[in-house]
């Protein structure tokens, strides 16, 4: 399978697919100065033997705990404590391997140690291998909001390699699912289509399907990216399901759902809100709910336990606000979106509770 190439100028990297992820484990950490490979506590109980049998002088393992509260700043600040202690210097490398909270994490670390190191990426996750290990985001969460500290720091290649999927448990797939139906609802309603007839087979990891759903998603980040990488303009529409979803997670201390989870919840709900301000027509409506539905997710909020007024009035917290208003991208025709800012009143009675 041929790579995908991100063109940013300086800043440029490839995008390499293989189906032998201790190629680039190998590759990237054969260096002379100390490199180190961050990984979380479940990818470790999976790989860290065949990675510690890669690792020569001057390389080394750390090892995070799994979840979403692991991006934090005390967990930023062990690693550079670690990193300092090792001896580490501008000529060294992290290595992300892990979903998209070891990305996040090992991205950000190597945008701030020695002001910039080079930094490499082997996501593990479906979530991250079609949306987080691309486009350079980083970043950690606070008790106020999520990814509301961090940077955009590009990596200076992505090793894809879709047989690490196999071993995911099926809520991790999901959640990978949510950011895979979002690419479809943001610019490529084919592709949406084509999510719904081969979700059954995401589901069983079937290999080649495996291999187009995460080279059509990076193709679109891609073009987006490339276009906006710092997020001023067209890169907006990469939100959707986000703002509502970032309020989920927050409020439930980042421990109840994933990030796919919640933002599933929030594609449901954008959309709603879409089709009640007559943005989209119901069967578009249905169709996105449907695929959703499909995945077994609940949206209900009830269900959820969750509170409206609670989840609007952290949903003003976003960074993406402006002028008092709360960001939104909003589907308004098959594979289009729009952003759109909305007081807390107007939100209130447009989401469904």
């Amino acid at each position: 399978m041929e790579g995908l190439y991100i063109d940013l100028g300086k800043d440029s990297y490839n995008i390499r697919f293989s189906a032998d992820y201790t190629e680039g484990l190998k590759q990237y950490t054969e260096i002379d100065a100390p490199s180190v490979i961050i990984t979380d506590s479940n990818v470790d109980a999976l790989y860290g033997k065949a990675i510690a049998g890669l690792l020569g002088a001057h390389q080394y393992k750390y090892v995070i705990p799994q979840g979403e509260t692991s991006k934090s700043i005390d967990t930023v600040t062990e690693i550079l404590h670690f990193m300092l202690d090792k001896g580490f210097n501008r000529s060294s490398r992290v290595i992300a391997f892990g979903g998209g909270v070891v990305g996040d994490i090992s991205g950000f670390v190597a945008s701030i140690f020695m002001r910039g190191i080079d930094f490499y990426q082997i996501p593990t996750t479906l979530l991250a291998q079609v949306d987080s290990s691309v486009g350079g985001k980083t970043g950690i969460n606070f008790p106020q909001g999520k990814n509301l500290v961090g940077s955009f720091y590009q990596p200076k290649e992505v090793l894809m390699s879709p047989s690490l999927l196999a071993t995911l448990p099926k809520r991790e797939l999901t959640s990978g699912i949510a950011e895979v139906i979002k690419y479809g609802v943001i610019y490529d309603y084919n592709f949406l289509k084509y999510i719904k007839e081969s979700l059954k087979a995401i589901y069983s990891i079937d290999t080649e399907v495996l291999k187009q759903v995460i080279r059509r998603c990076c193709e679109i980040k891609a073009a987006i990216v490339t276009e906006d990488e710092k997020e001023l303009g067209l890169r907006k529409i990469l939100n959707f399901g986000h703002t509502f979803g970032h309020a989920v997670e927050a409020l439930t201390g980042y421990a109840v759902y994933t990030h796919g989870e919640a933002v599933m919840m929030g594609m449901y709900h954008e959309a709603a809100m879409a089709k009640a301000l007559d943005l989209i027509e119901e069967t578009y409506f249905c169709e996105i709910a449907g695929i959703i539905g499909d995945t077994g997710i609940s949206t209900d909020l009830k269900s959820l336990s969750l509170d409206l007024d609670a989840v609007v009035t952290r949903m003003s917290g976003d960074k993406k606000n402006r002028a008092g208003k709360i960001s939104f991208i909003l589907p308004i025709a098959r594979g289009k979106v729009q952003e759109l800012l909305l007081t807390t009143e107007e939100i209130k009675g447009l989401i469904l509770v």
